[in-house]
């Protein structure tokens, strides 16, 4: 069974990087990043078939205005990053998709590989 947090995480991965912007010390911890998208995980389990988004999609805008500075959403991609090699059973293309599904606009790809230091930098304005 996947844990709800390292699955959700996978949901958001740079959904939390692409609002990222410069600031200092981090305030957003991981069980917050997890909480905010818990909603997610069924989508992410079932491979998309059956699931409301509404809650999902909420969760992820929350996560978006919980991230307020440059720190906090670089803890947030790292956070959803290590759920997300952590986790088996979730579609990673589901997953990937979620932000435009969402509406949330991010200018790079979702990818356990990306390295969250250089998503921060590559964001100009959200």
């Amino acid at each position: 069974m996947v844990s709800p947090p390292a699955a959700v995480a996978l949901a958001a991965a740079l959904v939390a990087a692409a609002v990222m912007l410069p600031s200092s010390k981090a305030a957003l911890s991981c069980t917050t990043v997890y909480q905010s998208l818990y909603p997610c995980l069924s989508y992410l389990q079932s491979g998309g078939s059956g699931v409301q988004l509404e809650q999902c999609c909420s969760g992820i805008y929350s996560l978006k205005e919980a991230a307020g500075t440059m720190a906090d959403r670089r803890e947030a991609c790292t956070c959803l990053k290590a759920a997300a090699e952590s986790v088996s059973g979730v579609n990673l293309n589901l997953a990937g998709a979620l932000p435009k599904i969402c509406g949330v606009n991010i200018p790079f790809k979702i990818s356990t590989s990306t390295d969250c230091s250089k998503v921060a930098s590559s964001i100009k304005e959200w």
